[in-house]
């Protein structure tokens, strides 16, 4: 135990070395001056007043006053104290308030899990940091034009990079992963020969639209490395084990940066939620055991491009806004044009969000999505196919995606025609 505590506690000591990576010396200078003025309390402070591998019940005597707190409305009480809202692998989770840590050692999931997901914990901490911070804009004036590019893939906004270096340091720093793979880089990038787990991430969705203060996330997938090709060349293992399919996922999580920091994750058994109380550092328990809806009366869909749409999907989208589905009342259009922010929502409230074109990443946004959406009960699906069946073939490969409801799923999949393959191409 106190050697894992300390594991824990090491990235602290060189959170800031990913710096040092980034090629171009001005870049590097003005980041760390960046992150630097963030003035962020050292790891310890970030921690809950226990420390994270001697899990106690959480003591909420200094919250009962405040109305700042992921307490306030009375969503604790109303979820985790009913008996009827864990249904989880103990049932002493409904007798009390958990951290991300304390529920992970309270289920028995495996101490290379549990370190995983500490440092992925204080990675996401730093960047709710940033995204949340005034000097976001300046990042955006002052390094555009860093970073890679691809023509099959979306120009990198600087606060992806930030955003990629400070998870790839933390990961690094955990030395429980043998590879990750990201939205931001070319290719995988392998990190130590012995990790058991590789790591597949977008590390900042929606970043175009955070200039304008619209919730943004990451998402992360995870696998158990593959150890019969182990005696394969580096590049090669490294990408087999990022081409894994969906159904192999250990875990998969997405943290949104909106009014409230949460990171919404599950390890094989229910989806559950995390609220960062910002007076502690700790994500809280608050949606355990997430349900979604059967069916919902929403779908979230950019309508401004309805006559590029293929017949199936103009039809499926007009009988549900006139209440003559299945669901015989109305549905109402809710699009926020961030994926984890969109996927939040429905997860929530039921109903279906969607992007129709060849648009979003198996890989790293439709496997570890769907991953969630089915262990609360939902579905993943490209328009014909389950998310979690495709098997990968390329590491960016783009596909069409549709998470929600299971019941709206299969209304929508029953019209036949509702992928978008003619995309005659758009600014945004």
């Amino acid at each position: 135990m106190e050697k894992l505590k300390g594991k824990y506690q090491e990235d602290q000591s060189s959170s800031n070395s990913h710096m040092n990576e980034l090629p171009h010396s001005r870049e590097r200078e003005m980041l760390s001056s960046t992150i630097s003025s963030l003035n962020l309390p050292p790891r310890t402070q970030l921690s809950s007043p226990n420390p994270p591998f001697f899990p106690q019940r959480y003591n909420l005597a200094p919250f009962h006053n405040m109305t700042s707190s992921p307490f306030s409305g009375g969503l604790i009480n109303l979820r985790v104290n009913s008996p009827t809202a864990i249904g989880s692998k103990s049932d002493s989770v409904n007798s009390g308030f958990y951290t991300l840590m304390e529920y992970m050692g309270k289920e028995g999931e495996a101490d290379d899990l549990v370190v995983l997901f500490g440092h992925l914990e204080y990675a996401s901490k730093k960047i709710a940091a940033l995204v949340a911070s005034p000097f976001n804009s300046s990042l955006s004036k002052n390094i555009v034009g860093t970073g890679t590019s691809s023509s099959d893939r979306d120009k990198p906004k600087p606060l992806d990079l930030v955003s990629n270096e400070i998870i790839l340091s933390s990961l690094r720093n955990s030395g429980k992963v043998a590879v990750m793979a990201s939205e931001e880089d070319e290719g995988p990038v392998w990190i130590t020969d012995d990790g058991p787990f590789v790591v597949v991430m977008d590390p900042l969705d929606g970043s175009r639209n955070i200039d304008a203060s619209i919730p943004t996330g990451t998402i992360f997938g995870i696998y158990r490395r593959l150890v019969e090709i182990d005696h394969l060349p580096v590049e090669e293992k490294a990408s087999l084990n990022c081409l894994q399919s969906g159904a192999k996922l250990v875990a998969a999580a997405y943290v949104l940066y909106s009014s409230a920091t949460i990171l919404c994750a599950s390890f094989g058994s229910g989806t559950h939620a995390f609220t960062l109380d910002h007076t502690t550092g700790d994500f809280l328990m608050t949606h355990p055991n997430i349900s979604i809806p059967p069916r919902g009366q929403i779908y979230s869909v950019n309508d401004a491009r309805y006559f590029d749409w293929p017949e199936g999907l103009r039809q499926y989208i007009d009988t549900i806004r006139q209440g003559k589905g299945k669901h015989p009342k109305k549905y109402s259009a809710r699009y926020i044009c961030s994926l984890v922010a969109d996927f939040h929502r429905t997860l929530l409230y039921g109903g279906v969000a969607m992007n129709p074109r060849d648009h979003l990443r198996l890989v790293y946004e439709a496997n570890p999505l769907s991953f969630l959406a089915e262990k609360a009960g939902g579905r993943g699906s490209d328009g014909k196919n389950r998310i979690l069946s495709i098997q990968p073939v390329k590491l960016h490969q783009r596909l069409p995606l549709f998470l929600g409801s299971p019941e709206d799923i299969e209304e929508l999949q029953s019209y036949g025609d509702v992928q978008q393959k003619v995309n005659p191409g758009y600014d945004l």
